[in-house]
């Protein structure tokens, strides 16, 4: 199982502070750094920045979200970050939720699986430098009776496949991801309750014909959970910590209607509690929904406590089917940042 770290989001007053947990994990030989983006920092940005600091570690966009750019710009930028960065560019997508999709970029957030298998169908034939001509339900190119024409990428990206991931959370969007994309990039993911998702990938990569030789289906394909990780003697106390990014997520991340976060929790058992949260951080009672939160949940997606419970943890992740587990640090300052990264790592050596 291999190692990444999550950067998150940018622009807080942690910058420079994110290109040290960067370097520290690159050179203790973390795969892939990722970056976030909602409505304030940009992936790309982000990551030429990381890259042009750093010498191995992979550049993973975690996600460039598909209703803010078209699929011939992500193709654009994905070619130019892995050209800048010497072939360590890992290209993740999501739709994001109706809430940013259609108030921050103006797009309709309907048919989000339809939508994402058509951009990744033209993100790759971009990338393939194939000249681009697309007639979809969501995307036409060249625009039909019109001056454009099909066109072909100009510059050579340094491989020939990029590796494409999506942020999958409901059970339709996890089979697309094993259908059409070489990873999932998984949030609040339990070893415990992990079954039936990887079982929905696993189902999407079988209608691919992947294993279809009588192989592992899912040979190849790379499981990337991002892991909250507190260290400490009181694992109650290290619970606490991700109390609030909890409650963010299950009860205000979305819509009533629409917030996968929410229902991911109700479909790992969680159902009153989920409905507690969403209430209260909905009612602005955001104290009152991270208290809410119950310990099991925290537990159960996060790696908390002292060394060597969480090396326990961690081997529970690679029995699920992990392949890269991305840590994640919440620590208050950079020497504990710094801390959580070289512990993983050496829980992992």
């Amino acid at each position: 199982m291999r190692l990444g770290i999550n950067l998150g989001y940018w622009g807080s007053g942690n910058d420079a502070d994110n290109v040290l947990l960067a370097q520290e994990a690159d050179r203790l030989g973390y795969d892939v750094a990722w970056v976030a983006e909602a409505y304030g920092s940009d992936a790309p940005t982000v990551l030429s920045w990381v890259g042009a600091k750093t010498e191995r570690i992979g550049l993973g966009a975690a996600v460039m979200q598909i209703p803010a750019r078209t699929p011939a710009m992500t193709a654009m930028t994905a070619a130019t970050l892995d050209t800048l960065s010497g072939g360590r560019f890992h290209l993740g997508l999501g739709v994001s939720g109706p809430q940013v999709s259609e108030g921050w970029h103006g797009v309709p957030f309907a048919s989000p699986l339809g939508r994402t298998r058509e951009y990744v169908d033209i993100v790759r034939a971009a990338l393939r430098r194939e000249t681009v001509a697309y007639d979809g339900r969501h995307f036409t190119l060249p625009l039909p009776d019109g001056p454009g024409k099909a066109l072909k990428l100009t510059v050579h990206p340094v491989r020939e496949h990029i590796p494409v991931y999506l942020a999958s959370v409901g059970p339709k969007n996890l089979e697309l991801a094993g259908e059409i994309a070489d990873g999932w990039l998984a949030i609040f993911f339990s070893p415990e309750h992990s079954g039936e998702l990887v079982e929905s990938v696993r189902t999407g990569a079988r209608r691919a014909g992947k294993g279809a030789d009588g192989g592992d289906p899912l040979a190849g394909f790379d499981i990337v959970p991002t892991v909250p990780v507190v260290i400490g003697d009181d694992v109650q106390a290290c619970a606490d910590q991700v109390r609030a990014y909890a409650a963010l997520y299950v009860g205000g991340m979305g819509s009533r209607e629409k917030n996968f976060y929410n229902q991911l929790a109700v479909r790992m058992g969680f159902e009153e509690a989920a409905a507690e949260i969403q209430d209260l951080y909905l009612a602005r009672r955001h104290r009152d929904a991270a208290a809410a939160v119950p310990f099991e949940f925290l537990d159960a997606t996060a790696l908390l406590g002292p060394k060597e419970r969480i090396r326990e943890r961690v081997q529970r992740y690679a029995d699920a089917g992990v392949t890269t587990l991305t840590v994640s640090s919440t620590a208050p300052t950079t020497d504990e940042r710094l801390d959580v990264v070289r512990t993983m790592a050496d829980v992992l050596s």
